[in-house]
């Protein structure tokens, strides 16, 4: 009798397509925490740091000092680490050619050479993830290629984070390919950003979005706040590629915190908040600090995600600043200012939203919403094709939340209704579920339903 309702039971599931519920986590993800190590990090920081001077312009002929010495210890790095994973990673340099003229950060002309892993994905090798560092410091003058820049926080942080996540990462296979580069040029007007931009349009890469990490070891402020839980998460609203038809769409309909480097944004805090919830990620609405940039932006610029991610308090005595003693008041970007612990745990932040993402199956397409003059909200959305896909989940929020706050699994169907939840209230979207917990970025709606 038992076999026998079994087997009315998986008729009925093979019949009406039903499917089962997906894991609340990832498990995966609490390893990768683990094994991300403060003692590699500091091990390279100091590593970065001792090259004396990593400005853009400066020597390119040594092995112990300058951008030259920097680039080929990174590159040297990322070729072990594929070693050590069977060949795993694919690294090259990738360059471009900046000129004096009409740069006036720009002291000659030069090569601005980023180093680039790509850890091909093995279902959607063309859907990207990048992280990324910036191998390049500076001292108080930007055009001063000389004087010593060990640039510690700013940012051999970032870039050692970077490192650090591929050796993790790459013990691991993934769905889609995750990218870890160091970006030069930063400090001059964020070249190796729109280089490395550039060539991504040119592959036709499909850019899931990117982690720019840029000071992420210091957690003593210039305002006094000693913190080393909290940091800051920079997003656009919405891309500066959009449509004049997407503006009017907007105003009618909503959206204008919820451009796709915003989504993104949220996916990171979502993934702290599951698997970390020790730290506290601060969602900030901006490109970036207050009339500044970072090397996200040129990804920005062509329409792609992207997002900033660095210390809630920085200390701008360590910042751009020639070593010395003023007053009383230490002065550098010394080794002595970075909190190993604290670049740790925000390159263990960027691990779990690296893995997340390549696990995650390929976001919904053509999501759409109605409901006008209703008691419930519809959406739909075109299935994705993949097989590991057990459903999908719509999310909404009140309109000034900042994050997603609710969620319903819906199982493997395109079009579900939220009764009971008014459309002029909420914002929505969906995302793509896998059997076991990971999920894509959220999908805003980008028509109506009539």
């Amino acid at each position: 009798m038992k076999k026998y309702i079994l087997t009315i039971a998986l008729s009925a599931i093979a019949y009406f397509g039903f499917s089962q519920a997906p894991q609340e986590v990832d498990t995966r993800h609490y390893d990768i925490i683990e094994a991300v190590s403060a003692e590699r990090i500091e091990s390279d920081i100091r590593t970065l740091a001792g090259f004396g001077t990593r400005n853009t312009f400066s020597d390119t002929v040594s092995n112990t000092r300058g951008i030259g010495a920097a680039r080929r210890w990174i590159k040297a790095e990322f070729d072990k680490i594929s070693e050590e994973c069977g060949g795993c990673l694919e690294v090259f340099y990738q360059k471009d050619y900046v000129t004096k003229e009409g740069n006036s950060r720009v002291p000659k002309d030069a090569w601005v050479v980023n180093v680039v892993a790509i850890q091909k994905g093995t279902d959607y090798p063309n859907n990207h993830v990048l992280m990324s560092g910036d191998i390049d410091s500076r001292a108080s003058n930007t055009m001063d290629y000389e004087t010593d820049a060990p640039g510690a926080n700013d940012n051999a942080s970032g870039m050692a984070g970077t490192i650090e996540a591929a050796r993790v990462l790459s013990k691991y296979k993934f769905k889609n390919s995750i990218v870890y580069v160091g970006l030069s040029g930063e400090e001059q007007g964020l070249f190796g950003g729109a280089g490395l931009a550039e060539y991504a349009k040119e592959k036709e890469w499909n850019i899931i979005g990117i982690l720019n990490n840029d000071m992420i070891g210091n957690i003593e402020g210039v305002d006094g706040v000693i913190d080393n839980r909290t940091f800051r998460i920079f997003s656009e609203p919405v891309p500066p590629t959009e449509t004049e038809r997407e503006r009017t769409m907007r105003r009618y309909y909503g959206g204008e915190v919820d451009g796709i480097s915003r989504q993104l944004a949220r996916y990171v805090h979502n993934q702290v908040k599951t698997y970390m919830p020790e730290m506290n990620p601060m969602m900030i609405y901006r490109l970036d600090r207050f009339g500044r940039g970072g090397h996200h932006r040129p990804f920005n610029d062509l329409g792609f995600a992207g997002i900033r991610i660095m210390e809630a308090h920085e200390n701008y005595n360590r910042q751009h600043q020639d070593i010395r003693v003023e007053d009383g008041i230490e002065y550098g970007d010394v080794v002595e200012g970075v909190n190993f612990d604290y670049a740790k745990k925000l390159t263990a932040v960027n691990a779990i939203s690296l893995a997340g993402l390549a696990w995650a199956p390929p976001a919904p397409q053509n999501v759409g919403i109605g409901g006008v003059v209703a008691p419930s909200a519809i959406l739909a959305w075109d299935e994705v094709d993949d097989d590991n896909i057990v459903g999908y989940k719509i999310y909404w929020r009140l309109t000034t939340s900042p994050t997603w706050d609710n969620f319903r699994y819906v199982g493997k169907v395109n079009e579900h209704t939220l009764e009971g939840i008014v459309i002029d209230n909420y914002y929505f979207g969906v995302s793509a579920v896998d059997k076991n917990g990971n999920e894509s970025v959220v999908v805003f709606p980008d028509r109506v339903i009539r």
